[in-house]
C-alpha cells in the first residue's frame, strides 16, 4: 500500500494532476476497514506535499457522484510511459484511478517527478498522531536492545509460493490446502528447483536454526512484526522465549479495535526504529523498512537467504555443518549490514 502510494505521488508529479486523498480497499480477509486517515497524518501529508504535487481530501463537486475511469497498468512491460499512455485517459475523462506499472523504472522519471516521489515516500508520509503514540509506547515497551523479526509463515503466503511442506503438522498442512485455490503446488523436479531457486518461505524452526548458526542467543529479545496466524510458531517460540508481538503488548480492547492497516503500521514503525532487523522474504514491506532503516543511518539489517539454506539441505548438510555454512553464506551482509535503499530510488533533498 505504501509502494503504491509512493508510486501515486510520482505518476500524479509526471501527469501534472492533483492527487485525491486515497481510500483504502476493504479487504474482508484481513479484517480491513481502516481509512488513509486512520494510519497517516493528513494535513502534515498535504502541506509537505505542497510545491511538488497538489493533494485534496475530496474531489470537486462537478465529479464528485462520478466513478473514476480505471487505468490498469500493472500488467504492462518493459519502458511504459505514462505520460504517452495515461495522460491521454486523464485529460478525457478529467478523472481517473490508476493502478500503477510494477515494471516501471523510476529512474525515467523527470527530475521533478523523482522529487516528488522522494518528498513524499520518505518525509511526507507519517502516522497519524494516536498510531505514531501507540507505535512510540509499544516501542518504549521492548525491552532494549532487540531485533524486529519480519517472519512471514502465513497460510495464504505459503500457498501463494507453491511449495510444499510434508513435515508439517496435519492442521497445519489443511490450511494451506485452503488457501491454495487453484494454486496448485510445484511436485517432483519442478519443486526441488523451485525450492533451490529460493522461492519457499522459511519455516519458523528453519528461521530459528539460521538465527541460532549466526549467534544470536536464545536470550535475545525479539520482536515479532508478522500479521496473524504465523503456522508452526511453537517451532520458534521453543526456542527464542523473549519474543514480544503486538497481542502481547497491547489490550485485549485496544488489539481487537486495531485493522490490518494499523497492525501493519505498527510493525512498520517498530521495524525502522529497531536495533537491528531481519527479514525471512524480501517482500514489499522489507524493502520499505530496509531503505528507511538506510536512509535513517540504522545498517544492522539482515536478509536471510532462503536459496542458501534450500541448497545446503539438499547437498545433506545438518547440524553444525550447516551452521557452519549458513554462516559463511550470510557472513559479509551480517558483517557489513544491509544499507541499500530501494533500487530505483535517488532521493534528491535539494531539489
Amino acid at each position: 500500500m505504501r509502494r503504491d502510494l509512493c508510486d501515486g505521488i510520482g505518476i500524479a508529479r509526471l501527469l501534472n494532476a492533483t492527487m485525491v486523498l486515497p481510500k483504502f480497499e476493504v479487504a474482508a480477509y484481513w479484517n480491513e476497514s481502516s481509512d488513509f486517515a486512520d494510519v497517516f497524518d493528513v494535513d502534515y501529508f498535504i502541506e509537505r506535499m505542497k510545491g511538488f504535487v497538489e493533494v485534496v481530501k475530496e474531489l470537486p463537486e462537478d465529479i464528485a457522484l462520478r466513478e473514476p475511469f480505471g487505468v490498469d497498468c500493472s500488467k504492462r512491460k518493459g519502458q511504459f510511459d505514462y505520460v504517452e499512455t495515461v495522460l491521454p485517459s486523464l485529460l478525457k475523462h478529467r478523472y481517473i484511478s490508476i493502478t500503477p506499472a510494477m515494471s516501471q523504472r523510476r529512474d525515467r522519471y523527470s527530475l521533478q517527478a523523482k522529487a516528488s516521489f522522494c518528498r513524499g515516500c520518505y518525509e511526507a508520509l507519517r502516522l497519524s498522531k494516536v498510531l505514531e503514540a501507540k507505535a512510540s509506547n509499544l516501542l518504549k515497551a521492548i525491552p532494549n536492545p532487540f531485533v524486529s523479526l519480519h517472519l512471514r509463515f502465513e497460510p495464504d503466503m505459503v500457498a501463494y509460493s507453491q511449495c510444499i511442506y510434508p513435515a508439517l503438522s496435519p492442521s497445519s498442512i489443511n490450511a494451506i490446502e485452503l488457501a491454495r485455490g487453484d494454486r496448485k503446488p510445484f511436485t517432483g523436479e519442478a519443486a526441488r528447483v523451485w525450492r533451490n531457486r529460493g522461492k519457499c518461505p522459511l519455516t519458523p524452526s528453519e528461521t530459528a536454526f539460521v538465527l541460532q548458526a549466526l549467534g544470536f542467543p536464545t536470550s535475545t529479545s525479539i520482536y515479532l512484526a508478522s500479521g496473524d496466524g504465523i503456522l508452526e510458531i511453537e517451532g520458534f517460540t521453543s526456542i527464542y522465549r523473549n519474543v514480544y508481538t503486538k497481542s502481547s503488548l497491547l489490550s485485549g480492547k485496544d488489539f481487537d479495535r486495531m485493522h490490518g492497516n494499523t497492525k501493519a503500521a505498527l510493525d512498520y514503525y517498530i521495524s525502522i526504529n529497531s536495533d537491528a532487523y531481519i527479514a525471512t522474504f524480501f517482500g514489499n514491506m522489507d524493502k520499505m523498512v530496509v531503505a528507511m532503516r538506510a536512509l535513517k543511518g540504522l545498517y544492522k539489517t539482515l536478509i536471510l537467504s532462503r536459496r542458501a539454506f534450500a541448497n545446503f539441505t539438499a547437498e545433506g548438510l545438518e547440524g553444525e555443518e550447516l551452521a557452519k555454512a549458513l554462516r559463511e553464506a550470510h557472513r559479509e551482509d551480517f558483517v557489513m549490514g544491509r544499507g541499500s535503499a530501494l533500487p530505483d530510488c535517488f532521493c534528491e533533498y535539494k531539489l
